[in-house]
């Protein structure tokens, strides 16, 4: 299995308002950059479509490290996903889950590939998480 690093980040001016992904995938000691926006969506929606934007660029299933500063977005698949699909996708406050077919295309992601999702301090000086703001922000003035 290959082993793939994976960084992102999602932005948002208003939220909801214009938004931005960023990603970037280092492999075989290269780094891929990429980027996207929506006009009208939420930060929470572009943390995730990163994610997956980032994954389904991997051809055959890796080992990926994919580092994130959306806790929504680890907490979501590490810790919340199971009692989400117990509860038929209904949250702690006896609420639909939002953005669950985000979560379903992350789901069938995250078992097809072994991943460890790790989060950090947003804008506290990693570089790679400070990259993909960067490209997060500049996907926000594509849309």
């Amino acid at each position: 299995m290959e082993k793939v690093k994976i960084y992102t980040d999602g932005a948002c001016k208003g939220n909801p308002g214009p938004g931005g992904y960023g990603c970037l995938i280092v492999r075989d000691g290269k780094t891929q950059e990429l980027k996207g926006g929506q006009k009208n969506t939420t930060n929470n929606i572009m943390e995730m479509t990163a994610a997956i934007v980032a994954l389904k660029q991997l051809k055959e299933p890796s080992m990926v490290d994919l580092t994130t500063d959306s806790q929504y977005l680890v907490k979501g698949m590490t810790e919340w996903m199971s009692g989400w699909i117990r509860k038929n996708w209904i949250n702690s406050a006896k609420q639909p889950v939002k953005n669950k077919e985000l979560w379903l295309e992350l789901k069938k992601l995250n078992e097809r590939h072994k991943i460890k999702w790790i989060w950090v301090r947003g804008h506290n000086g990693h570089p790679e998480n400070e990259r993909a703001d960067v490209l997060a922000n500049q996907g926000i003035n594509q849309a």
